[in-house]
């Protein structure tokens, strides 16, 4: 799952206030000024932690797993099965 830039901006500060346009940091709205001065260089660096964090989760690396999995012909373990395609 890729993490948003809106995801990451409230990450850094819950209460601020903001509309972005097409998750592209160019397109930031702030509806208060930006009051607590978030930069672009904070929103990427904050960005590539919670998606490290994201990537990192078991059944993540079960996805991209059986993905390459899939692609390759090798068998699925029953854990990338059930993160592909949910459990049945």
């Amino acid at each position: 799952m890729k993490i948003h830039y809106a995801k990451t901006i409230t990450a850094l500060n819950p209460n601020v206030s903001f509309t972005i346009n097409n998750d592209d940091l160019d397109n930031i709205v702030w509806h208060e000024g930006n009051p607590t001065n978030i930069t672009k260089e904070q929103i990427l660096a904050k960005q590539t932690e919670l998606q490290t964090i994201e990537d990192a989760k078991p059944e993540n690396i079960n996805k991209t797993s059986g993905k390459a999995k899939l692609k390759s012909g090798d068998a699925l373990t029953d854990a990338e099965i059930s993160a592909l395609f949910g459990d049945n």
